[in-house]
């Protein structure tokens, strides 16, 4: 578990930036909770050079505008097989699994966690499945387990101070 390794951290949607909740109502109108904390850390990440992916199973309307909010430009909905998704991000980006670090939630995350460089899941993820991972967060999903992660390989590879200097920054010029 290299840290310094990391070049693109893939998350997870539903379990990981929300707390795993499907709300529809009568008019199958989709909603979930997103963390603002969680957003922030998405937001430092951005002030490095370590890209974000969101690889879910689900199609939502409403995480691609939440993925709007954030610029986060790596969005794949839909996709049933997230290890070969993950494969063509490899090839994409023309990195290595070991420069991935995932965080996911669940058995359908396994096959890419057990190749990429680091795993981790929630602090709420089932106890036979959080045996399989190198890192369980203390916090749960959709409640600061992206920031706790983000924050984590940010200050692993030293750049935590730069990236939050340049956030900073940022609000200043705004």
């Amino acid at each position: 578990m290299d840290f310094n390794k990391i070049k693109l951290l893939i998350l997870d949607n539903d379990g990981v930036l929300t707390d795993g909740s499907i709300i529809l109502n009568n008019e199958r109108v989709e909603s979930k909770n997103y963390n603002a904390k969680d957003g922030l850390g998405v937001r430092l990440l951005s002030f490095s050079d370590i890209k974000l992916a969101i690889i879910t199973g689900r199609s939502s309307e409403v995480v691609k505008k939440r993925c709007e909010e954030l610029d986060i430009e790596l969005l794949f909905q839909g996709v049933r097989n997230k290890f070969q998704k993950t494969l063509e991000l490899i090839s994409e980006l023309g990195i290595d699994w070991e420069n991935i670090a995932y965080l996911g939630d669940d058995w359908n995350d396994y096959p890419v966690m057990e190749k990429c460089g680091i795993s981790a899941v929630p602090a709420d993820a089932f106890d036979d499945f959080k045996q399989k991972a190198d890192i369980v967060l203390d916090r749960k999903g959709g409640k600061g387990a992206v920031r706790e992660i983000i924050e984590l390989i940010l200050k692993k590879q030293g750049k935590y101070d730069k990236s939050l200097q340049r956030f900073l920054a940022h609000l200043k010029s705004q």
